[in-house]
């Protein structure tokens, strides 16, 4: 893929200097045959070290709800910094944004900033377990909820694509992790039978983007609730992806359904290194310097970081229809997809939920609805239409455990183009009979 000069020099350049290239393995594009070196973004399109100008369906993996380089997130940037970048104690806009969020989810009555949705999912188990009393941690698999220990283990997203295994993680953190398959209530009860006595808390994410886009089936969560309540475990929600993406409110705020703890990231900070989790105030009171259980950073809630995300959040409450419009271009796409992959008697049903759209090139009659049932998508087949969407102008994800994110950025325009170059790549893989 790196055939390109710039791109191919660069390459070398990382290789010779960053572990395996980048820093962060699913970078590296291995599943799509090569990595994509950017120069600059703007608005919904990223430039390449090369010149390609390339309409972006990645937008960092989620965070990028206004696009690239939008102008409340980019300008007067020096005056934000004017102000101190980092102070090593609480201030007042650090208190004013948790207000704003507790506005927005309810269920986070106690708040504490961090710089990454590992940060606090990590975090999140801590407080669970210091509250509980209790080492255990359910999971499920094809959720992606990091790169701690606990949260690798048949973890989605890149750590799936990566073929991730036990290497580097303890025997120990294994025992205290059980993985259940999502959308099994059956399958969670007897694992509940064996470990409930001993579980701290359920960590699942409430609509999946890290295994493709996968939806809970009707009851699922309101069954984790009333399972952790019976069994005097928590209920952690994993909102990284999908607070701000599903409404200010999040998942949470659709389903009806209020976890104990909540995690937060990517979207919060805007492409700025921001996140956060909070939940019920009898148990974050656990936190020291009320509890026991120790957690801090020393950028964590720092003022430059704290002040973009009220620049993000002003932008969304100060223009109700932002979320709207961009759930009609989701909408959009996935009806141009369907079209396209209807003309061409292919079976792979396309998702969609507000601005995230996906497929995997898996035939059925459904939506896939847990790991086992992604794990049957031809990875080889989206590799191939990874390599000719980037032909046609458009970058996706380099791997099919990924979504396409829109932003505010995206236009009907772009999306018309995305459908046409789908339609022209699926169409060529159809003749060589790749699909």
């Amino acid at each position: 893929m790196l055939e390109l000069t710039r791109s191919a020099d660069l390459w070398r350049r990382a290789a010779s200097v960053l572990a395996g290239g980048v820093d962060s393995p699913v970078r590296a594009g291995k599943p799509v045959g090569g990595p994509i070196i950017v120069r600059e973004a703007a608005g919904a399109y990223v430039v390449d070290a090369d010149g390609r100008r390339l309409l972006d369906y990645l937008m960092a993996y989620g965070p990028l709800l206004l696009g690239h380089a939008h102008p409340a997130l980019t300008r007067g940037l020096d005056e934000a910094a004017a102000r101190g970048t980092l102070y090593g104690c609480t201030h007042e806009d650090e208190v004013r944004l948790a207000e704003r969020l507790r506005a927005h989810m309810p269920s986070l009555e106690r708040i504490r900033f961090t710089n990454s949705g590992t940060e606090s999912v990590m975090s999140a188990i801590r407080v669970a377990r210091g509250f509980t009393g209790r080492e255990a941690i359910l999971r499920f698999a094809g959720n992606y909820h990091g790169h701690f220990d606990q949260a690798l283990l048949d973890a989605g997203a890149s750590a799936g694509a990566a073929g991730v295994g036990p290497s580097g993680i303890p025997q120990g953190v294994a025992r205290d992790t059980i993985v259940c398959r999502y959308n099994d209530l059956d399958g969670l009860d007897a694992a509940l039978c064996e470990h409930g006595p001993r579980l701290a808390a359920i960590v699942v994410e409430p609509v999946v983007g890290n295994m493709g886009l996968v939806h809970p089936l009707p009851g699922f969560l309101e069954g984790l609730r009333d399972r952790t309540q019976r069994c005097g475990a928590l209920l952690i929600f994993d909102e990284v992806i999908t607070a701000f993406r599903l409404g200010l409110g999040g998942a949470q705020g659709r389903c009806g359904v209020t976890p104990d703890l909540t995690t937060l990231g990517k979207v919060l900070g805007g492409g700025y290194p921001l996140a956060a989790f909070g939940g019920r105030a009898d148990v974050m009171r656990v936190l020291a310097p009320e509890g026991t259980v120790f957690q801090g950073g020393t950028l964590s809630g720092n003022p430059f970081c704290v002040a973009l995300a009220h620049r993000l959040l002003d932008v969304l409450e100060g223009d109700p229809e932002l979320l709207p419009r961009m759930r009609a271009l989701g909408e959009r796409l996935a009806a141009g997809l369907r079209e396209v992959l209807d003309e061409l008697e292919l079976r792979y049903p396309v998702v969609h939920d507000e601005s995230i759209v996906d497929f995997m090139f898996r035939v059925a009659d459904r939506p896939h609805r847990d790991y086992d049932e992604a794990r049957e998508g031809d990875g080889a087949a989206y590799g191939v239409f990874y390599r000719e969407m980037l032909s046609e102008g458009v970058l996706l994800a380099p791997s099919q455990n990924e979504v396409m994110f829109l932003s505010s950025a995206h236009t009907a325009d772009d999306v018309d183009l995305t459908v046409r170059a789908a339609r022209a790549a699926l169409s060529r893989m159809r003749a060589r009979g790749e699909v």
